[in-house]
């Protein structure tokens, strides 16, 4: 089995509808398990708050996430989601996609060292890196 590296975002009370909307930018299949689902998470953690959910993309993109995170989990905006590649039309699509409802923090425009780059902070405070790389020569 092959080893991947998957960002794990930790909500308090949106992981459902982040990841909803990360699965209408990015495609692919949600599967989200609530605390109600394995017996309850008690007052902490509401049963209809996700205790996981898990995005896999076609393009082999995998996300997870969660409630109730505690207060040793790492905050919004210390750590950011990167996408790359060397498609840019679809990471101009995710780009477009991530930004609606967030706040473009650099234009998805050609940089000085060639590749089309641009950051979004997205509706939910993740800091998004999109990286499209120039055309080899």
């Amino acid at each position: 089995m092959a080893i991947r590296l998957n960002p794990y975002l930790h909500f308090s009370g949106d992981a459902r509808a982040a990841m909803e909307f990360y699965r209408s930018v990015l495609g692919g299949q949600l599967d989200v398990m609530t605390f109600g689902d394995v017996g309850g998470g008690g007052p902490e953690y509401p049963d209809d708050g996700v205790m996981h959910a898990f995005l896999r993309t076609d393009a082999g993109l995998e996300l997870m996430a969660s409630d109730g995170a505690d207060a040793s989990a790492v905050g919004a905006g210390r750590v950011s989601c990167s996408l790359s590649g060397d498609d840019v039309e679809t990471l101009t699509r995710y780009f477009e996609g991530l930004a609606e409802g967030g706040a473009v923090d650099v234009p998805f425009e050609k940089q000085m060292w060639g590749d089309v780059f641009g950051q979004v902070t997205d509706r939910f405070g993740v800091r998004w890196l999109v990286d499209a790389a120039a055309p080899s020569s």
